[in-house]
């Protein structure tokens, strides 16, 4: 059975992470399927991503059943996430997570590297690396102190606690918190909304958030008039003043 599956609807490519019986834990088949999706997902027909996970769980994180103890080479075992973490932060168009019932240590860092996240009520989120003494990989010690601070960071990394919905949206973990059955809808509708919007410019954004990461001022200042003449010579930007001083919606194409 594939563990991973995809389709597209309108302009918008769902991936669903197919392991539900294991919680959607990760494992190497499904790094490698997931890899190829998000490579798929490079397609100028594809204007947003929706990642979500099979049955009741995003993903429940690394399968520990075929990681086992002191036994992995960890330089190709990560590089394998390292890739997909990489893929989704790079990835020129957005991506939101539709995340339900749990996400635990690497399935929260794939969470974490998507641009949006929608939770369901009673999902719950955790670091979880701390819990095995291990380091938190998957790029959690990057994405996690940007989105809620070190202070708070160190604290959810070294004490992992279990977070609820309320508490991940009250971090700035979660953008959008609704009823657990209705996750795959609002993520879904979020998703086709950031499509119709301008994509090429989306991607130019994310760019610019990850670089304001490890510049300085200066560098930012002049990376932003470097992004701005590119978006300004786009046909997205063409037709958004058209369409303001016609006074009407944008019809945006994604370039």
């Amino acid at each position: 059975m594939a563990t991973i599956e995809t389709h597209v609807s309108g302009s918008v490519l769902t991936i669903e992470l197919n392991r539900p019986a294991r919680l959607n834990a990760l494992n190497a088949a499904l790094l490698e399927e997931l890899s190829e999706a998000l490579s798929a997902a490079e397609d100028p027909a594809v204007r947003a991503v929706l990642l979500t996970g099979r049955g009741g769980a995003f993903s429940a994180g690394q399968d520990l059943q075929e990681a086992g103890v002191g036994e992995l080479d960890y330089q190709e075992h990560l590089g394998r996430y390292n890739r997909v973490v990489l893929q989704l932060r790079r990835l020129p168009k957005p991506v939101v997570a539709a995340v339900r019932g749990v996400a635990a240590g690497a399935g929260l860092a794939l969470a974490l590297a998507c641009d949006l996240r929608v939770l369901g009520r009673d999902t719950r989120l955790i670091t979880a690396f701390a819990r095995i003494a291990l380091v938190p990989d998957s790029g959690m010690t990057y994405t996690l102190p940007r989105t809620v601070g070190w202070g708070r960071a160190f604290e959810l990394l070294a004490l992992s606690p279990e977070l609820s919905a309320e508490e991940a949206q009250r971090y700035g973990l979660a953008n959008r918190v609704v009823d657990e059955e209705r996750v795959f809808e609002e993520a879904s509708a979020l998703a086709a909304r950031l499509a119709e919007g301008p994509t090429r410019v989306f991607g130019l954004i994310k760019h610019a958030l990850d670089e304001s990461a490890r510049l300085g001022l200066e560098e930012v200042l002049e990376l932003e008039a470097q992004l701005q003449k590119l978006a300004g010579e786009g046909a997205d930007h063409e037709e958004g003043v058209r369409a303001f001083l016609e006074k009407r919606a944008p019809r945006f194409a994604g370039r």
